[in-house]
């Protein structure tokens, strides 16, 4: 995993602050594979929240949040709340990333 712990920890506290501390975080794409280089932080959540509403108000709070404590770094947050059809990139991103 590209990331380092102390990244980690800022992501973890960022997400769970922001949809709750139940929510499951895994990151997924080229961050997990220790050999690539460069490539953004993709961050896939199944939420504690649900609300559409509340949960795109959290999901800019995070990213702006996320931001700040990471550097300019591009950030991309899959979101899946339990009532969305199943959609590929969800499966991708349970099978391939490792939880944080």
């Amino acid at each position: 995993m590209r990331l380092t712990p102390q990244q980690q920890t800022v992501i973890k506290s960022v997400l769970k602050r922001h949809f709750g501390d139940a929510s499951a975080i895994r990151l997924f794409g080229s961050r997990v594979d220790d050999a690539a280089k460069g490539g953004d932080i993709d961050l896939y959540i199944e939420p504690e929240i649900q609300e559409p509403d509340r949960l795109v108000d959290a999901k800019l709070k995070a990213l702006v949040e996320l931001r700040r404590e990471l550097g300019d770094q591009k950030i991309d947050l899959v979101i899946r709340r339990r009532e969305a059809p199943a959609l590929p990139i969800y499966r991708v991103a349970r099978e391939t990333g490792t939880p944080l």
